[in-house]
């Protein structure tokens, strides 16, 4: 089983070396170039009880269940929600919480929400409230399924909070109000991630609500 944590702090040949050994274990063919393990699209997720490499696009197809992180920055009544980039591999074009992601082999939570919001929005240093775990399994389209076990983040952002979107990840974002979001996905719910729609349907109070 692969281990493998946050690797952007390795020089180029280290990942080449990781990524060849990753690829060998799985029976692939390894490129002449070699294989830098940050291209490589394995996450974790469980098969038979065991939690072990599997190729994303793979994990969605069968719907296997496997850990995810996910971040709300709110502001007040106010939550940053970003609309996904149009060439997402699923639910391109919808709206979702401020960002989300599949955590690296190894890597902790907590650092992986601070990584992703960096990676997509350009955000840092803000403080983050673990929300405890939430688990869903949603039809997301193309013969995708998500079968997420979530560690939930808040963080409460100051006044005045610089964002600036990965374009790859991110279509737009915007500031909106609890009560309006509650609003628009009951008029508009197709606007929407089904993850999105399941988190404000029955986690709002997690993330809304008073942390620990």
């Amino acid at each position: 089983m692969s281990h493998l944590g946050d690797v952007s702090f390795l020089s180029r040949a280290a990942r080449d070396d990781m990524g060849r050994a990753l690829m060998k274990r799985r029976g692939a063919l390894v490129p002449a170039g070699g294989m830098d393990v940050s291209e490589i699209s394995d996450i974790p997720a469980w098969v038979d009880g065991a939690l072990v490499a599997v190729d994303k696009i793979d994990v969605h197809r069968r719907g296997l269940r496997h850990p995810a992180v996910s971040v709300f920055v709110i502001r007040g009544r106010e939550v940053l929600i970003q609309r996904r980039a149009l060439g997402k591999y699923h639910t391109p074009g919808l709206w979702a919480n401020t960002c989300c992601t599949h955590p690296h082999w190894g890597e902790d939570p907590l650092h992986c929400a601070h990584r992703r919001l960096g990676q997509e929005l350009g955000i840092h240093g803000l403080e983050l409230s673990a929300r405890g775990q939430i688990e869903y399994r949603a039809d997301v389209g193309n013969g995708l399924t998500e079968h997420e076990l979530v560690d939930l983040f808040v963080a409460e952002a100051p006044a005045e909070l610089d964002v600036s979107p990965n374009p790859e990840e991110v279509d737009r974002v915007r500031w909106i109000d609890h009560d309006v979001l509650i609003g628009e996905i009951a008029a508009r719910p197709l606007d929407f991630t089904p993850w999105m729609r399941i988190y404000m349907a029955d986690h709002a109070g997690a993330i809304f609500g008073p942390g620990d």
